[in-house]
């Protein structure tokens, strides 16, 4: 077989905390301890050839690179220090700035020489929306007890769409739809590659409906219960903070529907169903359960993260370090925002809300670039192996 190594994949992987995988010399260590490793088809192993050669095409085409969880039991064991699992996430890293567009965005949120840029985005874009909307001022205490944030950028009288709502809106939407459509255009090219890869039929395939329930709806369930999480060894307590997360966030997204339903559409009807949620509110309730959980996972991760760094089983990478320091932008911004409402404290408070604003937009903007955008591509991942395992993959 003539190998082309392409030199740039190399150095990139050893940049973004790969930098060990010379040390492999293919003694399959990491392949028998995984627990996520599958008779006749090996993982870490091979990745790791793959990944010494140069061959970036079989790297960003592979499934079994979005599988591996990092849990740390192939680098605990490696007689070599060869880091399997870092070698691995350094793999995904790429991956999602090779599937990411639009490209200058997606090269951009790739290293810390960005985050200038990637902060400064949200926040001019923020200020410029704020600035516009004529409601730059800070509100009287006795306003902000009885509003909160909810006329953050002013109040029109047209009562059938809060001006609040209409400039967020504004800014939030195009964020989230930018890195939905960016998800959704890597996924797809990732899905037909890794198709062409596995020389599979692209003329025998399920029903929409039957890849839902056969394919999507088994993957998004194993993933929901962590079951091959719970299956790592190592690094086991990493669990204790991803599960609450996923959870935190799940549950952030219900109140989120709930609060928009309650306030322009119910509100319309019961006027007096507007204002921000009362503490005695099931929903308010869900929103402050799934903050702690959300700042618990969060403090877990950041706990075991920097463990893994001082026994040296993990590289500090701006890819790890980012999302954690997003996610914990977000719940701590989040709840200090609500802490400084009930202090009575408005310019701390419009100030805090601000920077949660432009917290939040990172999360979406950023979404398919980060280490998040996982949430897509494992996703994928999970549906892609039990694909290539039925009939409709092995029909030819």
């Amino acid at each position: 077989m003539n190998v082309q190594p392409d030199l740039d994949f190399i150095r990139t992987l050893k940049e973004a905390g790969g930098d060990t995988l010379k040390k492999c010399y293919q003694c399959a260590t990491c392949s028998v301890m995984c627990p996520l490793s599958k008779d006749g088809k090996p993982f870490p192993r091979k990745e790791m050839i793959w990944a010494g050669w140069g061959m970036k095409d079989k790297l960003v085409t592979d499934p079994d690179v979005f599988l591996c969880h990092h849990c740390g039991d192939c680098t605990a064991n490696c007689p070599r220090g060869a880091k399997p699992g870092d070698v691995l996430s350094a793999i995904r890293s790429y991956a999602y700035t090779f599937y990411g567009w639009p490209q200058p965005l997606a090269k951009l949120a790739s290293s810390a020489k960005g985050l200038p840029m990637m902060i400064g985005i949200p926040v001019v874009v923020i200020f410029f929306m704020w600035l516009i909307s004529g409601g730059m001022h800070i509100p009287n205490k006795e306003f902000f007890a009885e509003h909160g944030y909810q006329q953050f950028f002013g109040h029109w009288d047209f009562k059938w769409y809060a001006k609040n709502i209409f400039f967020i809106v504004a800014f939030m939407v195009p964020s989230l739809g930018l890195g939905l459509f960016s998800g959704i255009m890597g996924i797809s090219k990732m899905w037909k590659a890794m198709s062409e890869q596995a020389d599979m039929n692209p003329q025998y395939r399920p029903s929409v409906g039957q890849f839902v329930t056969d394919f999507i709806w088994p993957s998004l369930v194993e993933i929901i219960k962590h079951s091959r999480f719970n299956e790592c060894g190592t690094h086991l307590n990493r669990v204790r903070g991803h599960l609450p997360l996923m959870l935190a966030f799940i549950g952030l997204f219900i109140v989120t529907c709930w609060s928009l339903l309650k306030n322009d559409v119910l509100g319309l009807i019961w006027p007096s169903l507007h204002g921000p949620l009362p503490l005695t509110d099931p929903f308010k309730l869900l929103a402050n359960v799934s903050a702690i959980a959300l700042i618990f996972g969060i403090a877990v991760l950041w706990s075991n993260r920097k463990k893994m760094e001082t026994e040296m089983s993990a590289q500090a990478t701006f890819y790890d370090w980012f999302l954690i320091w997003e996610i914990t932008a977000v719940g701590v911004t989040g709840i200090a925002a609500e802490l400084l409402r009930w202090a009575g404290m408005p310019v701390l408070g419009y100030i805090v809300y601000f920077l949660h604003l432009v917290s939040v937009m990172m999360l979406f903007l950023y979404l398919p670039y980060t280490k998040l955008a996982h949430l897509l591509y494992r996703t994928t991942a999970y549906t892609f192996e039990k694909y290539r395992e039925s009939i409709f993959a092995q029909n030819k």
